[in-house]
């Protein structure tokens, strides 16, 4: 090793049970052993090795090794026998996984190396010192604060879970002293993991103040008789011994005669085959990929190393506490459970701190308390925050109170607005002992907008919304129900409660219990104030306890851009169009539903002539009994309830093979929807103060990472009927303004074309031809100059149907036609475009092995039951992984265009063009006059370039923009 070099120290032991705590239980297929860990500490090491340039450290290592403890029993052990005396035996599932995970060390053909008699901190410390000597660089990968006694000008440490390094100022801003003086600190605080003593009633503040005052642990033990505060005195004094014994327990030593020199470490790149071979016996199979194209392997002609679990080294395993999910930090560490759900809770739990105690949690009722919590807050460098309110609309709710949360099982609640009337709905009147709402939020404000620490929430989004109203932007935050929703979207549900049982064993306090049901609920400010503190500290206190399971774990499975790109920014993003909402023009609304209920009433009438008998167009039930009964229509089938099924797929059915009164009841079905869903409705949704509409967007409803919307439900407004397009109509710009309406164009086509890798399909799109033409032209030998139109309309239901796995039975019904000849369609397409079919069945069969798919930025979407035994079950899985990279592709394209469109009309002084709705592939905008013809190409210009720069897609994008008075004219 020479100058200039760079050699980089994995602390192996912490890595496996990183590895561990981060990932559910994981085995093996063909013989159900434990590989969770294995699984988890390969792809770490894999992204390690692979991304170290583009981590915080910036640069490649030179040199590199992976550092273990031999046992549990070392030289400290003899100064001290009760060091480590308390640790558990490792997790049962986890002790065959150290063999394997050294055997995996050696697959990567790194240097592997432990020491009997030393532990793995020991080493590191050695080969760090001996870098520096050779003129060389080290970093540490690891977040252990034993560690960080090493820390100096040419040694740093790094964090791979939050991408971060940790240098000398990191120290001293996490600790209050620096690197030389950590031996000092944690010989005065001891260490109730490692056994170390300590001294009593020390904490890190205070042993970080005590060595600022008097220097070193030597100076402030002399001395110590002159301390005022007399417990602290008497610790010290009666503990002095303790002291000394602590520090030479920490103090890591640097001098070990290791055998292997510097030059041995040098760094390799991976042999292929090799590795391919020891991930192919642990059935890795997305790793085993990802290693073949990195390598250039051919991994179908790699047989699977047969790979033996050493006892002696799975016995020679680090003892159970020398890593936690948060770093090694003393947090606490995992007990043996009977079942893998059992013991992934408590993981968990005992990795986050104490169960959760109500009666812990403080009710905040000055604002010098408040003040102090607000500083507590600020030196943890987090934050949980949680809101209670009146309603669940952001937009008109009042703010009842707000709970925060420094770290598990501190947690309190701040009530403003609670009122007396022992649950009368007219109430009593404040109750005294709260502090004034723009009091609280004054103070609260400086912590909610401060850069330097971060804001953790659950469904974040509305707390954001509600705060802006107030001229609150929280900012930095993070987001637990977007993590979930990152890591197990489709699989899980992603609500508190279901987080907290999943991850945590806690069943939360149920908000219906605080505030009733039914004719005797209330809302939050009518209850207690007591049970409020614990209903709501709590939230924050499993809100943090949350970010704290599930942030890991968007590191170890290779999440985190796909979170902090395509989640966490959405949430401001969504809260600004909610709040700015967009006009609708009641008259118009009102005019329209005069129609629609002429129509409907006409339409009733020409439905009773075909019955022959008046009934409840609306029962299916007699709708039923005269289609099947007495008409005695085909296709009829009873539902459990013993009914005819009315529903729309059987009266399309009946509607396409000719019978004229199910379309009447199709066509009736939409006006009366049409009426009662919008024209009726939408009046009921304009804001009473701004006069505007703010639909909510979920941001975590959908597989695919589409957003959906609610309270209106702008979304599904039908577009295929004439009557459906009006209500768009009534959503209009207000005077000087102009609506502009932002189109992908076939999007999903174009990304179809790119997965699939259709050739045909992408020289089309990159020539600007006419897509659906082209296919018809290639399917049915028609040339595009002069194509009939119902010709290219075929194309376009076979273009579309297509990636949503239309059956010929669905083609059939759409176009009219015999269901052979729609079959024929099918084949014809597939032959002409044969990598589509390949793409299908190369995606099924990646989603049952690893039970997802992957959109094109990295986005998963699980479909579990993709190997379901039930054929329907099965079928619709499949429809679904092959549509989901396509859709979710789609849906993250126009999240980047989002993310970045008001900076970019900012940038060009147009920043009172803002951004509305998002509605599928579309953007709604509202902008002044003058402001338009400038606008267009900048919002065109964004969206088009939406996939750029981080994984371009292979054919462009094209977006179609225009402006009008009313969303309608503009689309």
């Amino acid at each position: 090793m020479k100058k200039g070099d760079h050699l980089f120290l994995v602390d192996g032991s912490g890595y496996i049970f990183r590895a561990y705590h981060a990932l559910p239980p994981l085995t093996r297929k063909s013989d159900g052993l434990p590989v969770g860990a294995v699984s988890g500490f390969c792809n770490m090491l894999w992204k390690l090795l692979r991304n170290a340039r583009d981590t915080e450290v910036g640069v490649t290592p030179t040199h590199f090794a992976v550092i273990f403890d031999y046992s549990s029993k070392t030289f400290r052990n003899e100064i001290y026998p009760e060091y480590k005396a308390n640790r558990a035996e490792p997790p049962e599932d986890l002790v065959p996984q150290f063999g394997l995970i050294r055997e995996a060390t050696r697959a990567f053909d790194l240097p592997c190396i432990e020491m009997e008699g030393y532990e793995a901190d020991d080493l590191i410390a050695t080969y760090a010192r001996l870098a520096v000597e050779a003129g060389g660089d080290a970093t540490i990968v690891s977040s252990d604060k034993d560690l960080m006694q090493l820390v100096g000008p040419c040694v740093s440490m790094y964090d791979p879970m939050k991408d971060r390094e940790i240098g000398i100022e990191e120290v001293v801003e996490k600790w209050g002293v620096p690197p030389e003086k950590m031996i000092d600190l944690q010989a005065l605080t001891g260490d109730s993991i490692d056994n170390v003593p300590g001294v009593p009633g020390i904490g890190p503040k205070t042993a970080a103040q005590l060595l600022e005052e008097y220097g070193d642990l030597d100076t402030l033990l002399s001395r110590a008789g002159e301390i005022k505060q007399n417990k602290r005195r008497e610790n010290l004094l009666a503990n002095a011994d303790k002291a000394r014994l602590s520090r030479e327990l920490v103090r890591l030593k640097n001098d070990v005669p290791v055998e292997l020199g510097l030059d041995a470490l040098e760094l390799r790149p991976p042999d292929g085959p090799k590795l391919i071979a020891f991930l192919k016996a642990m059935e890795f199979s997305t790793l085993t990929r990802r290693v073949a194209e990195a390598t250039g392997t051919d991994a179908a002609e790699v047989e699977p190393a047969f790979v033996e679990v050493e006892e002696g080294a799975a016995a020679r395993g680090p003892d159970v506490g020398t890593a936690s999910p948060s770093g090694g930090d003393g947090t606490g560490v995992p007990e043996e459970a009977d079942t893998p759900e059992k013991l992934a809770r408590k993981r968990a739990e005992a990795a986050l701190g104490e169960a959760i105690d109500h009666a812990a949690y403080v009710c905040i009722r000055d604002l010098e308390t408040l003040g102090k919590w607000v500083e507590e807050a600020r030196e943890a460098g987090l934050v949980a925050f949680d809101t209670e309110t009146t309603s669940l609309d952001p937009m008109q709710a009042e703010i009842v109170g707000f709970s925060l949360a420094t770290a598990p099982g501190r947690a309190a609640y701040v009530p403003l607005n609670h009122k007396s009337g022992n649950g009368d709905l007219l109430g009593g009147g404040r109750v005294d002992g709260q502090i004034g709402t723009a009091e609280a939020l004054s103070a609260i404000r400086p912590l909610l907008e401060d850069g330097s620490v971060l804001k953790i929430g659950q469904n974040l989004k509305y707390d954001w919304l509600l705060l802006f109203r107030q001229g609150i932007e929280i900012a930095p935050y993070d987001d637990t129900m977007l993590m979930s929703y990152v890591l197990e979207a489709g699989a899980q549900a992603h609500g508190m409660d279901a987080l907290s049982q999943r991850w945590l064993g806690h069943t939360p306090l149920s908000y219906k219990e605080l505030t009733g049901s039914g004719r005797a609920k209330v809302t939050f400010d009518m209850v207690d104030i007591e049970k409020a503190t614990a209903y709501a500290a709590e939230d924050a206190d499993i809100t943090l306890r949350l970010w704290r399971v599930l942030k890991p774990q968007l590191a170890a499975r290779g999440l985190v851009s796909v979170y902090e790109r395509l989640e966490r920014p959405m949430v401001s993003v969504i809260c600004r169009m909610e709040h700015r909402g967009i006009t609708v023009d009641r008259q118009i609304l009102s005019r329209m539903s005069g129609d629609f209920a002429q129509t409907a009433a006409a339409m009733e009438e020409e439905i009773y002539a075909l019955a022959g008998e008046r009934f409840t167009i609306g029962s299916p039930k007699q709708l039923g009994e005269i289609l099947f009964g007495r008409m005695g229509l085909p296709g009829g089938t009873k539902t459990k309830t013993g009914q005819w099924s009315t529903s729309a797929q059987v009266l399309e059915e009946l509607a396409a093979a000719g019978h004229e009164l199910p379309r009447k009841i199709v066509d009736w079905r939409q006006v009366t929807k049409l009426k009662s869903t919008y024209t009726d409705a939408l009046p009921g949704y304009i804001h009473p103060e701004t006069g505007r509409v703010h639909t909510s967007y979920s941001l975590a409803s959908t597989t695919t990472g589409r957003l959906s919307s609610s309270e209106p439900n702008l979304q599904n407004i039908p577009v295929r009927t004439a009557e459906g397009r009006k209500i768009r109509t009534a959503f209009v710009a207000p005077k000087g303004r102009k609506l502009i309406s932002a189109d992908y164009s076939q999007i999903e086509l174009r990304v179809l074309a790119h997965v699939a890798d259709i050739p045909q399909l992408k020289q089309a799109f990159a020539d600007g031809l006419d897509i659906h033409a082209l296919t018809a032209s290639e399917m049915f030998g028609v040339p595009v100059e002069g194509m009939p139109g119902e010709v290219r309309r075929r194309a376009k239901a076979i273009n579309f149907g297509i990636i949503y796995g239309i059956s010929a039975y669905g083609l059939a019904n759409q176009l009219g036609i015999p269901r052979e000849e729609a079959g024929a369609y099918i084949k014809r397409y597939f032959e002409r475009f044969p990598g589509i079919r390949d793409y299908m069945e190369r995606t099924k069969a990646f989603c049952r092995e690893n039970g997802y798919v992957e959109t094109v930025f990295g986005r998963r979407a699980y479909y579990p039951e993709i190997r379901s035994s039930n054929p329907s079950i099965r079928a619709f899985n499949e429809r679904a992984a092959i549509n989901a990279p396509i859709q979710g592709s789609a849906a993250d394209i126009i999240r980047r265009a989002m993310m970045r469109m008001d900076a970019a009309l900012a940038q060009d002084g147009l920043g009172d063009v803002v951004m509305l709705l998002q509605v599928h592939d579309e953007l709604i905008f509202e902008a002044p006059e003058e402001m338009v013809d400038k606008a267009i190409p900048i919002i065109r210009t964004v969206m088009e370039n939406a996939a750029l720069p981080a994984r371009a897609l292979s054919v462009p994008l094209k977006v179609d923009a225009r402006a009008a008075d009313n969303w309608e004219e503009a689309h």
